[in-house]
């Protein structure tokens, strides 16, 4: 590496340093806070749950911890808003887990598909290839490394299990992606990851698809990535801002709950 790209590069990263101090970056967090209410997914019987979060006190300023407080954490991997690895599927079984992730597919820019018109007339909603290259020809093509995120309004149910989940006698009633356009996300484009605002990748009746949870299916299976339960994505632009998806980098782990932030030039 030479001297002048050595100083460009610090330039540009003093810059990004600065931009964030100014206000001309905005950071932006797309995380649901996480707490013992965070809405969970629920799968039906015989299959087993993970448990909710929730803290254990150890000390709190008292005999057992004078001078500081402190708790134990209790959680599945997969709440709130977690990643998923590609170890968390069984196409992927041989992939990565979540402490194996390359720490730049943890890094890119953010394209934003928005669909909440279409989810506001029918909870149902799938997202199709056609829809996608519609996308990309106002938009552009979808690049390289880049997270593919679904805004489809849903987290504004994020306080509420029931909402969240839309559970009726005939399943869960929640936006998602259609198993065609699971496959062709997976096998003929360059994303890094799919972001969703539900509590999973795939839509809520997607047990029903050919295969089953055709997103956790086909992207995992193909070392593409999924990041659930976002929030705030109406404050992101289409194309143009940045995502930094920061996982737990738990050995053996099939997922984490992660603090999921965005970087937007507000001078665009």
């Amino acid at each position: 590496m030479t001297t002048s790209s050595v100083s460009t590069d610090a330039t540009v990263l003093v810059d990004l340093v600065a931009g964030i101090a100014s206000g001309d970056l905005d950071v932006v967090d797309l995380t649901n806070p996480l707490s013992s209410t965070t809405p969970a997914l629920r799968l039906p019987a015989p299959f087993a749950n993970l448990i909710d979060f929730s803290l254990e006190e150890v000390s709190a300023y008292n005999e057992p911890g004078p001078f500081w407080r402190h708790n134990n954490i209790h959680t599945g991997e997969h709440i709130g808003t977690h990643i998923d690895a590609p170890v968390h599927w069984i196409s992927g079984r041989d992939g990565h887990d979540v402490s194996q992730i390359p720490l730049p597919r943890l890094i890119g820019t953010a394209s934003v598909i928005d669909v909440s018109a279409e989810v506001e007339q029918n909870p149902d909603f799938l997202l199709e290839i056609e829809h996608v290259q519609a996308w990309e020809r106002e938009n552009g093509e979808l690049t390289a490394g880049t997270w593919l995120l679904l805004r489809t309004g849903w987290d504004r149910f994020a306080n509420s299990q029931e909402q969240f989940l839309n559970v009726d006698e005939n399943g869960s009633h929640t936006p998602g992606v259609s198993a065609e356009c699971a496959k062709w996300l997976a096998e003929e484009t360059p994303i890094s990851g799919f972001g969703s605002e539900t509590v999973g990748i795939d839509a809520g009746n997607a047990g029903a698809f050919d295969p089953p949870f055709p997103m956790h299916y086909h992207l995992l299976g193909h070392d593409k990535y999924g990041i659930t339960s976002l929030q705030n994505l109406d404050k992101l632009p289409a194309t143009g801002s940045v995502l930094i998806v920061s996982p737990l980098p738990i050995v053996g782990g099939t997922g984490s709950p992660a603090r999921v932030i965005a970087l937007v030039d507000r001078r665009q």
